[in-house]
């Protein structure tokens, strides 16, 4: 075998290496944004003060599978109960019974302390004190007066629940952890 012969496999060699290495790399990203963490983009003002329009966040798509959701998360949220993914704060879980008086938000009877809200809130079209049933999340936007949610769409399915957004990436000067408070 002569060394062009020999020089000519080895660069077809060195080729079929890389392509499948980055195939892997390729799947391994699709799997893991998929599955794991994703990026999402916030679209309206129902979230403001926390998060306006144009910010990025990350998106944690896993621990949902080993605890379900809890008081104050920001979650995604896609599923048949609006058209739009949205972006809006679990205020109550199966069991809980939530009331909205002279503009306050009541769990299970005590006021809950709402540091993050813009706005007044009233009951919207649901009819309060309101019982979350097993399966189901209550949730609302943090701007009260400009939020489409559990008050005007109703609860929302645990199955709808796309993940939770735990960091802010976008802007740069806001990048960091979103609380629960």
């Amino acid at each position: 075998m002569n060394s062009e012969n020999r020089g000519s496999k080895s660069v077809w060699k060195e080729i079929r290496e890389w392509t499948v290495s980055l195939g892997i790399a390729v799947v391994v990203a699709l799997l893991f944004q998929n599955y794991v963490y994703a990026q999402s983009e916030v679209q309206n003002v129902s979230m403001q003060n926390t998060l306006v329009a144009g910010q990025r966040l990350i998106e944690d798509k896993w621990s949902y599978h080993f605890h379900e959701p809890r008081h104050g998360d920001i979650v995604i949220i896609s599923g048949p109960e609006s058209e739009l993914r949205l972006i809006k704060r679990v205020v109550g879980l199966p069991g809980d019974v939530i009331d909205i008086r002279e503009g306050e938000v009541y769990l299970n009877d005590e006021k809950i302390e709402e540091q993050y809200v813009k706005g007044q809130t009233n009951a919207g079209s649901v009819a309060v004190p309101y019982t979350v049933e097993e399966g189901q999340l209550f949730v609302m936007g943090d701007n009260r007066e400009h939020s489409m949610d559990s008050r005007s769409i109703g609860t929302i399915a645990r199955s709808s629940i796309e993940g939770k957004a735990v960091l802010r990436i976008w802007p740069l000067p806001k990048f960091g952890t979103l609380s629960n408070e």
